[in-house]
Formats: C-alpha cells, sequence, structure tokens
C-alpha cells in the first residue's frame, strides 16, 4: 500500500531523525538517493548535461547536493539560481567543487539539456510558482529534457492536491521518505509523471496512521470476497438493485451487470427494466417492486439511471448497506442519511458532488481532497467521489483518505458509472465495509478498464465483462 503523510507529519519526522543524525546526513541521504534515480534515468551519466534548478532552501540543497555527485561521475551540470544571495550555501559550496557551475543564462543551458532537476520549490511551497520562476520553469518543459522533480514539482499544493497558479510538469518525481498527498492526488498528480519513493529512514518516524492510502493488488486481495465450501447465493451476498427508467433502461442492465461480475450470490433487479434485465442476464432475480417486497437482499444500490421514479426514500428506511449513485443522489437530506444506523456509500461524480455542496463543478474538481472530505462530513456517509482520481472518504476523518491508482482516461464513457455502481453494491452485499467496498470496487473498475481499453476506446459493457479478468489479475 502506497501511504501519503501531510508536510506537517513529514517535517515532524524529519526532525526527530536529524536529532539522531550527524550534521547534514539526512540531506545527504536525499541526495544519493535523488542521483541514483537521475543516474538510472540518463543511463549513461558521464557526459550528460544536467541542469538544477534550484530554488532557496534545502529542496534547492537537494538538487545541488545531487547534482554533485553526478558531476564527480562525468555529467556536465549547471546551477540556475532562482534566489541567489539565498541559495543553499553548503549545496553550492558542494556543487562548486564537484565540478558544477553556475548558469549565466538559463536559457542556453536549458535548450542543450539531457535532463533537468526541479528543484524550484519544496513542501512548503504554495501559491504556485513565483513570476521571476515561470519564464525558466516553461523553458525547462519547452526543452527535448527529461524534467525529474526533486520530492514534488514546484508549484503543486502538497497537502491537497490543488494547483492554485503555474506549476512546472514533471516526467519524474524523486520524492523523500514519504509520499505527500498531492503527489497522488489530482490536479496537482497530472504533474508527477512517474513517482520513486527514496527511503531516507523517516518510517520509524512516522505515525501508524496516514492522511492518504493507495491500495495495491496484495491489498485488494487481501480484501476480496472469495466463496468457500460452505457458501450459497445468500451467504455469498444477494444485493438488491433500483434503477433504470423507461428512458434510461441500460442504466439497469449495466448496473446488474457490474454487480454479477462483482462476485455477488445473487442480484435482485427491482425496476421497470426487468425485461431488459433478463433478456440480457437470465440469472436476474426480477420484481415489479416495492423494494420492500422484492425479497431479502443484504446491501441496495438505488439511482443509475432512475429518473424521478421512487425508490430511494423507501431503500434508505432499509436497515442493510445502501449505496446511492447518480439520479438517487438528487436532492438528497443529509439528515436521512445521517439518521440511518447501517452503512451507506454515496458515489458521486464532480457535477453531483458540486450539487450536494452547493459549490461549482470547478471548484470541486480542483480541490477533489477538501472536497471528498467536506462531503463525507456533511452526509456521515462514506463518500466515493469518482473522477481522474477517484477519493473514498470516510466522515470525521476517521481513516485515511483512498486515492484509486487504477483506470485510464478511456473510462470517461456512458454508463461506466453504473458499473461501478453494481460492483461496490456486490461487495457491500458480501459484507465489506462501506470504505473497503467503495475502493476495492473503484481499483477493479479501473483495472478491468484498462484491460478492456488496451489503449484504445471502450465500452461500459466490456468494463463489465472485463471485470473477470481483473479480478485473476489480482490474484495473479
Amino acid at each position: 500500500m502506497r501511504i501519503a503523510y501531510r508536510v506537517e507529519t513529514v517535517r515532524a519526522a524529519e526532525q526527530e531523525l536529524i536529532a539522531r543524525l550527524p550534521d547534514g546526513a539526512l540531506m545527504q541521504r536525499a541526495a544519493a538517493g535523488l542521483a541514483a534515480a537521475t543516474a538510472g534515468m540518463l543511463g549513461r551519466v558521464y557526459g550528460a548535461r544536467v541542469v538544477v534548478l534550484a530554488g532557496s532552501g534545502d529542496n534547492g540543497g537537494d538538487a545541488l547536493y545531487a547534482g554533485a555527485r553526478l558531476a564527480r561521475r562525468g555529467a556536465g551540470v549547471s546551477a540556475v539560481l532562482l534566489a541567489p544571495d539565498r541559495a543553499h550555501p553548503d549545496g553550492l559550496a558542494a556543487f562548486l567543487r564537484a565540478g558544477g557551475r553556475v548558469a549565466d543564462d538559463p536559457y542556453d543551458v536549458l535548450a542543450a539539456a539531457d535532463l533537468v532537476l526541479d528543484g524550484i520549490t519544496g513542501i512548503g511551497g504554495h501559491g504556485g510558482l513565483r513570476p521571476d520562476a515561470v519564464p525558466v520553469a516553461r523553458a525547462a518543459r519547452g526543452s527535448n529534457a527529461l524534467v525529474v522533480a526533486v520530492d514534488l514539482p514546484s508549484g503543486i499544493e502538497a497537502d491537497s492536491g490543488e494547483v492554485l497558479g503555474e506549476a512546472l510538469h514533471a516526467d519524474a518525481t524523486v520524492t523523500f521518505g514519504a509520499y505527500k498527498p498531492g503527489l497522488l492526488v489530482d490536479p496537482a498528480h497530472a504533474y508527477t509523471g512517474a513517482v520513486r519513493l527514496v527511503d531516507i529512514g523517516l518510517e520509524p518516524h512516522l505515525p501508524s496512521v496516514p492522511d492518504c492510502e493507495a491500495l495495491q493488488h496484495a491489498d485488494v486481495a487481501q480484501l476480496l470476497p472469495v466463496p468457500t465450501g460452505e457458501s450459497d447465493k445468500y451467504r455469498r451476498g444477494v444485493v438488491g438493485i433500483v434503477a433504470g427508467s423507461a428512458r434510461y433502461p441500460g442504466a439497469a442492465v449495466l448496473a446488474v451487470a457490474g454487480a454479477l461480475h462483482g462476485g455477488a450470490g445473487a442480484v435482485r433487479y427491482v425496476g421497470p427494466a426487468a425485461d431488459d434485465v433478463i433478456a440480457r442476464f437470465p440469472e436476474t432475480l426480477v420484481s415489479a417492486g416495492p423494494p420492500a417486497k422484492a425479497g431479502r437482499v443484504q446491501a441496495w444500490v438505488v439511482g443509475p439511471g432512475l429518473g424521478d421514479a421512487p425508490g430511494v426514500e423507501e431503500v434508505l428506511a432499509a436497515d442493510v448497506p445502501v449505496l446511492v449513485d447518480a439520479d438517487g443522489l438528487r436532492g438528497l437530506d443529509p439528515a436521512v442519511v445521517r439518521d440511518r444506523a447501517a452503512p451507506t456509500l454515496l458515489t458521486p461524480h464532480a457535477g453531483e458532488a458540486a450539487a450536494l455542496l452547493g459549490v461549482s463543478r470547478a471548484e470541486v474538481e480542483s480541490a477533489r481532497l477538501r472536497s471528498v472530505r467536506e462531503l463525507a462530513d456533511r452526509y456521515g456517509a462514506t463518500v466515493l467521489l469518482k473522477g481522474s482520481t477517484t477519493l473514498v472518504a470516510d466522515p470525521g476523518g476517521r481513516a485515511p483518505v483512498r486515492v484509486n491508482p487504477t483506470g485510464t482516461s478511456w473510462l470517461a464513457t456512458a454508463g461506466s458509472g453504473d458499473v461501478l455502481s453494481g460492483l461496490a453494491g456486490s461487495l457491500l452485499a458480501a459484507g465489506l465495509t462501506a470504505r473497503d467496498a467503495g475502493s476495492v470496487a473503484a481499483y477493479l473498475h479501473g483495472l478491468s478498464a484498462r484491460h478492456a481499453a488496451n489503449g484504445a476506446p471502450l465500452t461500459a459493457s466490456s468494463v463489465a465483462s472485463s471485470l473477470t479478468n481483473a479480478w485473476r489479475d489480482v490474484y495473479a
């Protein structure tokens, strides 16, 4: 599992470690790891042309020390000092002793560079790049060089994943000691490129509970429900689905598809699209409704393609876990959700989240981490915020926000969210918590999309069909 910590937490851990080490040793660890990582990216260090963009403070010092190491291995290394009077003095001295030189013209050296180290701002930077750094950052990005961010791309917000001004797009990021939320969460995540973590000995000094975490295959494999010899369809979980309408019968079909491929022992469908559902999936148990008369279920999914049809209030009154999506989210009363004894999982996209919060969609998309936390607190429910980075948050900050690392931009297609709802509902019915059901479903959904797309357009139906491959992939 990848885990991420806020800047304040990382700095506290660094101070604890620094107190136990010789002066400057921690920075040397970071610089050594950075130099080794960039050397691997270059392939051949001797003769390579490297430019260090060094701001003030320790981040610039890390970059200068790493530049010194590369210079000693035969690279031609130039430094562009964004704040010459405040450059890290020891780092700059080491850089010059190793044969590095300070560039007279930053644009000449950037135009010829093979690799650029972005050490302009560190984890404490806020509000985007300063105006005087913007032309240099643009020149770095416009060159043919590989841009490697030192700890995080300059200009992004480390704690929130927001980008509040201009930032430097990196091809790769080498981060020290621990991931920071901004490296995992969009829009900042879009600036990081491939992220590599360098171990500098912080782990024993970090708290056991991070601020964010991202599941990996092994974590998902441990959470997935697997039937035993004693299992039957009821023990495996029966999920009820209230979805679809005369206008959107396909939403019902896709939600059922997600549930059936998501490991449910049985799926009960309630709604007007029964004929369409049975025609595609004859194993589905259908009912004309209302939900209370459909039969026993361990969880409900309500909302996909529902239109103005009834069903949301009745499902929310049930004493089993409920997933609310799409049309079920319109006008949702926070008090009704908060008063439920059983778990509730809300799965809005950015537009639906904006309506629930009373803000613009752009505001949600620019501050995804803050938005998902606020929604979870307002409704007293687990929230899965869909989008470029899917996030899952519990109310009250009682657990780290889960960041989904799988997916593809081809998932931006009609009906994919309906498949996700059915899949997550089946996991709720199998007994997973709302947080685990949402994050495991998002992981499998994104992984399935990668299988289905394979670099080309996909359909929601193909995502559902590929879920079996995603399960196998997780266990491989």
